[in-house]
């Protein structure tokens, strides 16, 4: 997105995009699966220690908002990220930190 052009449309999704985002968990879900990796509710869930109801939650709010995509195999669903660039968000956010 440059800044030369800024469409609202554009600005709108982006800006949905990283509200989806911002939550502790959800930041975690991206770095689990910014490695390229396709993860389960189950594995994610258990990574995240949190209950599989709740990991369900999150996987859906990102997935609604263009952050995550899914395909069946069965009797799972794999998530994975929807954009390669969304990683460098993460590394952003790491390089970022405050001491």
């Amino acid at each position: 997105m440059s800044s030369s052009k800024l469409d609202p449309e554009q600005l709108e999704s982006a800006a949905n995009m990283l509200k989806a985002m911002a939550h502790p968990k959800r930041i975690a879900i991206i770095g689990f699966l910014e490695e390229g990796d396709h993860l389960t509710v189950t594995q994610l869930h258990e990574m995240l220690g949190i209950e599989q109801s709740t990991t369900s939650h999150h996987l859906g709010i990102l997935k609604d908002k263009g952050v995550l995509v899914s395909r069946r195999e069965g009797k799972n669903t794999y998530y994975s990220l929807k954009h390669e660039n969304l990683k460098n968000i993460l590394k952003c956010l790491s390089m970022c930190k405050q001491d």
